[in-house]
């Protein structure tokens, strides 16, 4: 049976702090997808599930500090793997790791991640998670407990995974991300990541000698001693999701956390960090 669509077209100001937020927010309504668009992004919910005031308890609405506007228009059905196929590139990052949809041919790449590409966020096509995926590349993580910190689509932690790290927790607060991350964790054969529904508040008594947390800023600050509790001595930590202008910010609550910065990356005014805990 097809079924009849309704397309929300959502413009955000600030766009990646507001869409993120937003889409956490619609998540947990019946909205089955999410794609990037220039100004925001776009949402899908069958009609049939569709409910006049549904939007009215959606905080971030109602906040002065995002302009969010909204269109809506009935969509026919339509083949959402078609869909995608047309608008979902595969990345290449450095050579060495490709990320790719399940209709993308297999490369030689030393490093082959599928993720099933329901939405646009944390398939590796934003700065954010390219930069993280640098830093992976870039460490040494056999043997080493991890923790990707609002995993997305796992896609850190399959990487992770890839190079031995183990065992590894991969934690969202978001359920839609949660239940991507399971189905992304099968379809990559992975064996060593558990995945969590949840925050920063399931860390309690946990340690790690890696942990990776592609959150935002406000997120990462409120979080940040749990995560330094949380880490090993002599442990690394990744942070992205945040901007050129938040480096200030990120660092002095790493050094009040007892953690040293070590190098940074950034892309289109985006920044990934790292820290080692001293």
């Amino acid at each position: 049976m097809s079924h009849i669509y309704l397309g929300f077209q959502f413009e955000v100001e600030p766009k990646e702090l507001g869409s993120e937020i937003l889409i956490a927010e619609l998540g947990e309504k019946p909205f089955e997808s999410f794609s990037e668009t220039d100004n925001g992004f776009s949402a899908y919910i069958q009609k049939s599930l569709w409910k006049d005031g549904m939007l009215e308890d959606i905080m971030i609405l109602k906040s002065p500090e995002f302009k969010i506007s909204y269109t809506m228009e009935e969509i026919p059905a339509v083949n959402w793997n078609e869909e995608w196929e047309k608008n979902f590139d595969p990345i290449d990052v450095d050579g060495k790791c490709h990320v790719r949809a399940p209709f993308h041919p297999k490369t030689d790449a030393e490093y082959d991640i599928v993720i099933e590409p329901k939405m646009s966020f944390g398939t590796g096509h934003h700065e954010t998670t390219h930069m993280m995926i640098q830093h992976l590349l870039d460490l040494d993580v056999k043997g080493k407990k991890t923790l990707d910190m609002g995993c997305g689509t796992a896609i850190l932690a399959i990487l992770a995974e890839m190079k031995g790290a183990a065992p590894i927790d991969a934690i969202d607060i978001d359920n839609w991300c949660y239940l991507n991350s399971i189905e992304n964790v099968e379809r990559n054969n992975c064996k060593e990541i558990t995945v969590y529904e949840g925050e920063a508040a399931l860390l309690e008594g946990k340690s790690y000698d890696l942990i990776i947390a592609n959150i935002n800023r406000n997120i990462l600050l409120n979080d940040m001693a749990a995560y330094s509790k949380s880490l090993n001595k002599g442990g690394t930590l990744l942070l992205s999701g945040f901007y050129k202008e938040d480096i200030e910010a990120i660092t002095e609550s790493c050094n009040q956390n007892g953690l040293e910065f070590v190098k940074g990356l950034d892309r289109n005014n985006w920044v990934a960090l790292k820290f080692l805990k001293k």
